[in-house]
């Protein structure tokens, strides 16, 4: 039976040790598709400047198509811009905005979550990996505009201007 419980231990050492694993190398996924999207759309934009130079005013904005597709998961978060809803976001990433959302709205402007109690809230395991998982996302959020973190590692929703 010590047998048995010995191997069944080293399975889930092994699973966890897996499980972390694959979330780093999603994570550097991520950001190497976003290094590659932002090659393209520059490689994109100079051939079409080449091409024809136009005024500004008369190109369509370049953020309708990314509206219009559905997100998927492990999908480049795009830049906050005004008119872009959560819609646009890949289902991990809405959830995030979301439990702030609920947060700040429960707590009437609320003061924010940091990752191990964002990680909770998202029913994950408050373990290192699951937190700087989700510290890593929330950060990107951050970055691109769709959240705010008004202190060093509290997250909060983006303030609606006016």
């Amino acid at each position: 039976m010590g047998l048995l419980e010995a191997r069944e231990t080293a399975a889930q050492v092994r699973v966890e040790e897996l499980r972390e694993e694959a979330e780093r190398v999603l994570a550097e996924l991520a950001e190497a598709e976003a290094v590659l999207e932002r090659r393209a759309i520059a490689r994109m934009e100079l051939a079409e400047a080449l091409a024809a130079p136009e005024p500004e005013a008369e190109q369509p904005p370049k953020a309708a198509p990314a509206v219009a597709r559905a997100p998927v998961a492990g999908s480049v978060v795009p830049h906050w811009q005004e008119g872009l809803t959560v819609e646009a976001l890949s289902p991990d990433y809405k959830r995030l905005v979301g439990v702030l959302e609920a947060e700040a709205e429960a707590e009437a402007g609320g003061t924010g979550l940091r990752a191990g109690a964002l990680a909770g809230r998202l029913g994950l395991e408050v373990v290192p990996a699951k937190v700087e998982g989700v510290r890593s996302k929330v950060k990107r959020l951050v970055e691109r505009g769709w959240l705010t973190e008004e202190r060093p590692g509290v997250f909060t929703p983006r303030r609606a201007a006016g």
